[in-house]
């Protein structure tokens, strides 16, 4: 768990916006000091040395977090995408030379 920054607002466009003395990844868990999920790292904007942090909340009142310290949370791991490969249920479609399923060809609109 690492010190992500203090809450300095909360922006109108539905984000808490803090300053930070590093660049944490995207989408990387944002929990407070109880390890309470607060939400994920969307956008990071500003100076290099010291980035400002928007933060996607996923909390009820997130305005109750203004001045308190948020953190990142490496031990949690963020959803990762759907992978394609290995999926159960699978119709046994055609099937190019390559052995990916070929997209169907778009439809005339009219």
């Amino acid at each position: 768990m690492r010190r992500l920054g203090k809450v300095s607002h909360y922006a109108k466009q539905g984000f808490l916006i803090l300053r930070s003395d590093w660049v944490p990844s995207l989408n990387s868990p944002v929990v407070d000091k109880g390890l309470t999920l607060v939400g994920t790292v969307k956008d990071v904007f500003g100076p290099v040395k010291r980035p400002y942090v928007a933060v996607k909340p996923r909390v009820r009142n997130p305005e109750g977090y203004v001045g308190a310290l948020l953190y990142v949370d490496s031990s949690r791991k963020s959803k990762p995408g759907k992978s394609r490969s290995g999926k159960a249920g699978r119709s046994g479609g055609k099937r190019s030379k390559g052995g990916k399923a070929r997209r169907p060809a778009p439809r005339k609109r009219g």
